[in-house]
C-alpha cells in the first residue's frame, strides 16, 4: 500500500523489518505506537506551555529552535533507529515553536489558540471514527490521489520559502481574503485525510503480515505527531485569517 504521509513508507519499514530478527515481545505493536504517540504529544505540550509563559524570553530563540527542530527531523526520517532518543527532544522542540507561534496569535486574537486545539483535536477524533467505521475506504485510488496532492502542497510551501529568501513575498501568506481562506480550508482537509493514511498503514504494520521492530513505534507516533501539527498550524491561520476580515 502506498502512503499518504511521506513519513510513512511502507517500503522502508519493510526493508527494515526483512533486514532485522525481530524478537518476541520487540516487535511494533498498535498499542506501542499508541502509548508513545500520547508521550510525545504530552512532551510538545509541555514545550507549548514553557514557551507560551515565557514568551518574551523565548521569542528570540525561535528560529534557532525552529532550525533544530528541523535537523532532529530530518535525522529522525532518513536514520529511523534514532527515533527513540531523538523523536522526544524533537516532541518538546516543536511544542516550543508552537508556543511562541500560538501566543503569537493569541495576542492579536484573544481565545483563538483554544478554538484551534479544540478544532484540531475533534477533526482527529472523526477520522479515526471516519476510518475505524469505514466511512472513507482507504483504496489505492484514494491514497495515489492524496499523496499527489499532499506532495504539490509540501512543493508550494518549499518554493514559497524559497521564494521568501529573496524577499518575494506571495499575497497568499499576506492575504485575507476568500480565496486565502477557502485554500486553508482545503489544506485542512488534505492533512485531516492524511490521518486515514497514517491510521490505515499503522494497522498495517503491526498486523500478522509484516513484523517490524519495537523503534519503528517512535518513528509512527513522531509521524503522526507531524500530521497533527500541521493540521493546528493550518486551522490556527484559518481562525486568524478569518478574524481579521
Amino acid at each position: 500500500m502506498a502512503q499518504g504521509n511521506p513519513l510513512f513508507n511502507e517500503a522502508a519499514y519493510e526493508k527494515v523489518a526483512q533486514q532485522q530478527r525481530v524478537r518476541v515481545g520487540e516487535e511494533m505493536t498498535l498499542q506501542g505506537t499508541i502509548n508513545k504517540s500520547f508521550f510525545l504529544l504530552l512532551l510538545c505540550a509541555i514545550g507549548g506551555m514553557l514557551s507560551w509563559n515565557h514568551y518574551s524570553a523565548m521569542a528570540p530563540w525561535g528560529m534557532p529552535i525552529v532550525l533544530v527542530v528541523f535537523v532532529l527531523s530530518m535525522i529522525i526520517i532518513f536514520v529511523k533507529k534514532s527515533a527513540p532518543m531523538l523523536a522526544p527532544l524533537y516532541a518538546f522542540g516543536e511544542g516550543a515553536v508552537l508556543g511562541l507561534v500560538s501566543a503569537a496569535y493569541n495576542m492579536q486574537y484573544q481565545g483563538i489558540v483554544a478554538q484551534a486545539i479544540t478544532l484540531t483535536l475533534l477533526v482527529f477524533g472523526i477520522m479515526l471514527f471516519v476510518y475505524r467505521t469505514g466511512i472513507i475506504k482507504v483504496n489505492k485510488t484514494f491514497v495515489i490521489g492524496l499523496t499527489a496532492v499532499t506532495g504539490a502542497i509540501a512543493l508550494f510551501y518549499l518554493v514559497s520559502l524559497g521564494l521568501m529568501m529573496f524577499g518575494i513575498h506571495l499575497s497568499y501568506f499576506t492575504s485575507n481574503s476568500g480565496w486565502a481562506i477557502a485554500i486553508n480550508v482545503f489544506i485542512c482537509i488534505v492533512a485531516a485525510m492524511n490521518f486515514l493514511i497514517d491510521f490505515a498503514f499503522i494497522d498495517h504494520m503491526t498486523s500478522n503480515q509484516v513484523v517490524a521492530p519495537k523503534y519503528m513505534e517512535w518513528y509512527a507516533a513522531f509521524s503522526l505527531m507531524v500530521t497533527l501539527v500541521w493540521l493546528y498550524l493550518e486551522i490556527l491561520r484559518t481562525l486568524g485569517r478569518s478574524r481579521s476580515r
